[in-house]
């Protein structure tokens, strides 16, 4: 299996294979040799359908039956190989020799790559490819960059100030204290403070302690789980309490959530009922809902837990058990690979619930949780001690 983007005569070309057949896409334009004009590419597949996009014009090859899934397991290149080998005679048109050019903003799978030095796991024969201080991106927020003699200098967009335009004006002039995180509300022309955890207040002045969780709908808990490099994975378990009388909302998530491959394990409501969401690999998700409505946004503490036996996911609410699915009889993927994160009542700050679960819940936990224990261990998690904003002590009042 194979995906390949190249340049051919001119033309930018699309070839993949995953397992049958190789499908080939090439542009309608010619791509501008001259050495100073940015082009945008777009390329992938959905399935075995394949899509190509250069500088707005796409081509798209319509699906078939087939196989519908990229198994490589290789690391991913950029502008050549380490060796040609690597490279399946099918993959280029031509003989295969490496790209002359420039290369920016690399995004895959809604993830960027970051093109600097340090951070590609290898390379060779890479430079600078602006020739200037400016490079690319250094001024942040649609900030223009001017070369000086001394560096450079950022012209900044009226909402935002900064030596590279990455603080807003909102925030400028804070009151947020240390243990907080200044957050800009533009349509109010002011800020609010996020606070981290074991903080609160207006300005997060005021230390405090919890065993419930309070969530507000701006919070999140984001724990690390010390012992998943000893877990077996094909049999996890998850267990808690929640209360809350929202209709909506993202409980837990077992997963690093960083992109569309990561597996994952979720917990939330969808109108009002249970919901869980699970996938073991290839982004084959599967919500499953229970056959009958047990309403959980009553207001009253509810017991949760969700177990993973390798395909088979059994699902408890208050000691009843109301889900029992084998999701894959055929057993292709029975681990939770979940990187030992997990996530409690949303994501980090500007990062939507709607946009990272794409779709499965629709927005943050408003409520409490307490008593979450992973897998069989004898010990609850101690949410003090991972990381997060906006979490209120749920012990004092309701």
């Amino acid at each position: 299996d194979f995906l390949c983007i190249s340049l051919v005569n001119g033309f930018t070309q699309l070839r993949y294979n995953l397992g049958d057949r190789t499908i080939i896409l090439q542009t309608l334009q010619k791509v501008h040799a001259n050495g100073n004009t940015w082009h945008s590419l777009n390329a992938g597949r959905v399935g075995n359908e394949g899509y190509l996009d250069l500088d707005g014009i796409n081509v798209t090859q319509k699906a078939s039956p087939g196989m519908n899934a990229l198994d490589t397991h290789t690391d991913f290149f950029v502008g050549g190989v380490s060796s040609l080998n690597f490279v399946n005679p099918m993959a280029t048109e031509n003989e295969p020799t490496g790209f002359t050019g420039c290369i920016r903003e690399i995004v895959i799978n809604n993830r960027e790559l970051n093109l600097t030095v340090t951070d590609p796991k290898g390379g060779a024969n890479i430079g600078d490819c602006d020739g200037t201080d400016c490079g690319y991106a250094v001024c942040k927020n649609n900030g223009t960059c001017q070369v000086e003699n001394s560096g450079f200098s950022c012209s900044c967009p009226r909402e935002w100030t900064g030596t590279t335009c990455e603080k807003s004006i909102y925030c400028s002039q804070n009151t947020c204290g240390s243990h907080a995180l200044c957050i800009p509300q533009p349509s109010s022309f002011s800020y609010t403070c996020a606070c981290t955890l074991g903080w609160t207040g207006k300005y997060c002045n005021n230390k405090i302690k919890f065993y419930i969780a309070k969530f507000v709908g701006n919070s999140y808990i984001k724990y690390t789980d010390p012992f998943y490099g000893k877990r077996d994975l094909q049999y996890s378990r998850l267990s808690l309490n929640f209360t809350t009388n929202q209709t909506e909302g993202l409980i837990a998530w077992m997963g690093k959530s960083e992109d569309e491959d990561n597996d994952f394990l979720a917990i939330g409501l969808a109108n009002g009922t249970l919901k869980v969401g699970i996938n073991l690999g290839e982004r084959i998700s599967v919500p499953l809902v229970p056959s009958k409505y047990f309403t959980c946004s009553d207001g009253r503490w509810h017991f949760i837990t969700v177990v993973q036996n390798q395909t088979c996911i059994k699902v408890y609410l208050d000691e009843e058990l109301i889900i029992f699915e084998d999701i894959d009889p055929q057993r292709k993927y029975t681990a939770l690979n979940y990187g030992g994160i997990c996530y409690f009542g949303g994501f980090e700050i500007g990062r939507k619930v709607n946009i990272v679960t794409t779709g499965l819940f629709q927005k943050e936990f408003f409520g409490k949780i307490k008593d979450v224990v992973l897998f069989q261990d004898s010990k609850k998690i101690q949410l003090m001690k991972a990381e997060g904003y906006n979490i209120h002590d749920g012990n004092s009042g309701n």
